[in-house]
This record gives C-alpha cells, structure tokens and sequence, in this order.
C-alpha cells in the first residue's frame, strides 16, 4: 500500500502581512510520527506524519508565538501526540482533548497538568460516529471545574438540533470552522443565521478558519471572506483564528501564506486583528499565566 502523501506544503510562501506581537494560531493537529505515536485502530483516515517539528517550523515563518493543538480522529483517544509537542513548547502551545464522554475526573486533572484547555466532539460523517451531543454537555458540568470548554465540530446541516443542546452547556462553547457552512450559499443562509443566532449568547465562541472548507472555489477562496469578516464584525471579542495545519482531507493543498493573509480583509484593521489573534486566545486559553 502506498504511503499517503503530505497534505501540507513543504514550503508556503511567506504572508504579505505581519502578525501582530503574540499571535495565536487556534487550530492545528500534529500526525505522529507514527513510528512513536502510531495512529489509531479503526480510525476515519490514515494521514502522513505531520510531526510537532514541522509545526513549529511553519509558526516560526508565519511570526506565530502561540497555539492550540486539537487532537485528530486519527489518533483516537490517545492524546500522547499532542502532550508530547505542548511540552515542546514550555506553556507557550497548550492542547484540546478528543476524550470519551466518561472519562473519569482524575483524568482530565492529569490533562489539565498537561496544558490541555478544552474537549472536541465530532459531528461529521466523515469522521465516524462518537459522543452524543446530550452525553457531551453532560461531560461539561464536570469540565467546569478545571475552567475548560467543549469545542464542537459540526455538519452545517446540524445546527438546527445541535443548538438546543449546546445552550445547555455549563462551560464555553467552540464552535469550528464557522459551522462549516457552505459559502456559495450566502450570507442569508438558515444555517449561518443560526450560527449568529448560537454567537449572540456571550458563552459561544467560533474560529474563523477553515475559509478553504466551506470555499466552493479554488485559492484564495474569495466567497469565504464575507463570512469570517461578518462574525468579527459583529463578535469581535469571541473569535479565534486558525490555519487548521496540517489541512487533512482536501482535495487541494492550501498555502499558509494565502490563509494568513486572508486576515486582512477579515480582520481589516490592527485593533481587529489584535482582538482575533491576540488579546482573545490569551485570555481564554490562559496563555502567560
């Protein structure tokens, strides 16, 4: 079987535009190296290593300090990955957890110690069947006490029935990839209304990456923009970036360089792109403390 290739550039261009001092990259994976940390049984897809090296390399061109490390479905339930690159970096990365809903309190206190900040659950088909959305609010009346959050990846077509649910939740809530819903549907859309609708509540967060996941269209993925520049428009102090590194599961491999500067007409100004990828990762991910 032939090994499967990068889905990351091995050398994206250098941005246009400079990063603020601090800037948060809020969602990454790292793949392995699956020789130490192998990839899950029966996982949704099998990626090339995509290890913390690389990772680091590409925040030190791109004039990134900060990051989020969400755990991937290829690893399953085995976090060491993630732990390993967090350590890497001295409290500087800290990590998001994919964990059974009835993992037990001395666990998530053993990843707390870790620097892990936060549970995602999966709602796409594509990445197989997990959690319930009742069992993972259920698991967020537990996540309080340490000050986590519950990050929650979801179908476009969902939000409709999810929504209830996660107005429920005792913690923050994340919500991915701007609700992945699908750009060349327009601003007017059911979905993206009920995305603002969720926003309105101060509890809900969202990241405005992913613009290459709900794009209908080839780089630079212009028909995203309207979207991510809506959300930090009007909830400018509850989003987060995220160059969703190292870009599993696409038909074409994006270019970091493209994706930051892309920030510059999503976050048109600097107060606004210090609100998007400094002052709000630092204060909710609880970097510098």
């Amino acid at each position: 079987m032939a090994e499967p290739k990068p889905s990351f550039l091995a050398s994206p261009s250098r941005p246009k535009l400079k990063l603020p001092a601090g800037a948060c990259d809020t969602h990454v994976h790292v793949f392995g190296p699956h020789t130490i940390f192998p990839f899950a049984e029966g996982r949704p897809f099998t990626p090339a290593d995509a290890p913390k090296e690389k990772l680091f390399e590409l925040h030190a061109m791109l004039g990134i300090r900060h990051c989020v490390i969400v755990q991937s479905t290829c690893h399953g339930f085995d976090n060491r990955a993630v732990a390993d690159a967090i350590a890497a970096k001295n409290g500087d990365y800290c990590g998001v957890a994919l964990l059974p809903a009835t993992v037990e309190d001395a666990e998530l206190r053993r990843f707390d110690a870790q620097g892990f900040r936060g549970v995602r659950f999966n709602f796409m088909k594509h990445l197989g069947k997990g959690a319930g959305i009742q069992e993972a609010v259920r698991l967020g009346e537990r996540l309080a006490k340490l000050g986590w959050h519950l990050q929650v990846h979801f179908e476009a077509s969902l939000i409709e029935e999810l929504a209830p649910w996660l107005k429920r939740s005792a913690v923050p809530v994340v919500i991915d990839h701007m609700g992945r819903v699908d750009a060349s549907l327009g601003l007017e859309q059911p979905a993206f209304k009920r995305l603002l609708d969720l926003m309105r509540d101060p509890r809900f967060h969202v990241k405005v990456s992913g613009s290459e996941r709900i794009s209908r269209r080839p780089s630079p993925w212009e028909d995203a923009i309207p979207f991510a520049h809506k959300l930090v428009a009007e909830f400018g102090d509850r989003c987060f970036w995220g160059s969703d590194w190292p870009h599993p599961n696409l038909a074409a491999v994006p270019d970091d360089g493209v994706l930051v500067d892309l920030l510059d007409e999503i976050a048109p100004s600097e107060k606004a792109r210090k609100a998007l990828l400094v002052d709000n990762p630092r204060s909710f991910y609880r970097f510098g403390r």
